[in-house]
């Protein structure tokens, strides 16, 4: 009696341990649901040579998972390299100079190339030589547009950079999908200045996209407690912060419902690296503010880079609800740690209804 009592306590444990270890693979909640895929900021992966295979981990999912997930872009917040113009590292913060994290990084997002349109905004690290002393930046060199057929079809309008050239630092891609029907999304520098803020004031009231819903992707704007960053003590001038782009871009814009930025970030509890907050433009719409960047998730700023966490958008059916899901191909990659592959907290995991 007593082995029978013990096989069945055991087989109880069993259970309970087997439902709590239930992994769930990342998909659509509805078939005809699209996504996109958004990536934080990658310097941390990218300024070791040891972490640069798990920013190309990231890639390489979000590739494989094109089909799966019916991703129609992938967004990502910038500071895509730890120094724009070093080639002497200091084994400390990074072992690799500029161009070796440049080439990785540009590695990383080829997995993409000709596949999917990927939409980057710069950082306060891709321009001038350590951070932003001025708007020099590699982000042309690695990135013309030329590299990925994919924006052929979806590229609309660029503004030019700093040196009166026309990049993809400041650029409109433009979406047409069954149930939501036109979307534009715009990115921009760092810190944009006016003429940046103008051009996209412009595109987004111009007749052909007024009826568009608008998503701004930028790299600072938002910290983790939800306040907008009024000011950064960076060299780059003439120069906008969160306030300024809020007061000049997002407020006076009928039909920007949604800004996407990183940048802000601290060594601690995983919810000190994400932010968002809710705030009526003039037309007294919702405007969405989100802020997400894992890079010292995988051990601080000297860590793995982030441990893989990235976000998986997806926009319903219902033409106005995306839900946001946090999730990691590091962990989700082997058997041991899959159980560890989604964040469920409420900042996290969470909905965003457009209106």
């Amino acid at each position: 009696m007593k082995k029978v009592l013990f096989v069945m306590m055991l087989f109880s444990v069993l259970s309970v341990t087997a439902q709590t270890r239930k992994v769930v693979k990342p998909a659509l909640s509805n078939s005809e649901s699209f996504s996109f895929i958004l990536l934080p900021d990658p310097q941390t992966y990218i300024k070791f040579d040891t972490n640069q295979p798990l920013f190309d981990l990231m890639t390489a999912w979000t590739a494989a998972n094109l089909e799966k997930l019916s991703v129609k872009a992938v967004l990502c917040t910038g500071d895509l390299v730890e120094q724009n113009e070093n080639i002497v590292p200091d084994n400390i913060n990074g072992n690799q100079t500029s161009i070796q994290q440049w080439e990785a990084v540009s590695q990383a997002f080829a997995k993409l190339d000709n596949k999917v349109p990927y939409i980057i905004s710069g950082g306060n690290h891709d321009y001038g030589y350590t951070r932003s002393e001025n708007r020099i930046s590699h982000f042309p060199e690695y990135f013309p547009v030329e590299r990925n057929a994919a924006w052929k079809k979806s590229l609309v309008s660029v503004c030019k950079n700093a040196f009166g050239i026309p990049t993809l630092e400041n650029a409109a891609f433009a979406f047409d999908e069954p149930n939501w029907g036109k979307i534009l999304v715009i990115t921009m520098e760092f810190a944009p200045r006016d003429e940046v803020l103008e051009w996209a004031k412009n595109l987004a009231a111009d007749k052909k996209y007024e009826n568009h819903k608008v998503f701004v992707l930028t790299h600072s704007y938002l910290n983790a407690d939800g306040t907008v960053i009024e000011k950064e003590g960076y060299k780059v001038s003439p120069a906008n912060y969160g306030k300024a782009i809020w007061e000049k871009l997002l407020y006076p814009s009928k039909n920007i419902c949604m800004l996407i930025c990183g940048h802000a970030c601290v060594i601690g509890d995983f919810q000190a690296n994400v932010g968002q907050r809710t705030d009526k433009n003039i037309a007294g719409k919702n405007v969405f503010q989100m802020m997400f960047n894992a890079q010292t998730a995988g051990g601080g700023w000297n860590g793995n880079g982030g441990d893989g966490w990235l976000r998986i958008m997806e926009f319903l059916p219902d033409g106005k609800t995306i839900k946001v899901k946090t999730y990691s191909p590091l962990f989700g990659i082997s058997p041991t740690t899959e159980k560890y592959a989604w964040r469920t907290e409420k900042w996290d995991e969470f909905d965003v209804v457009i209106e």
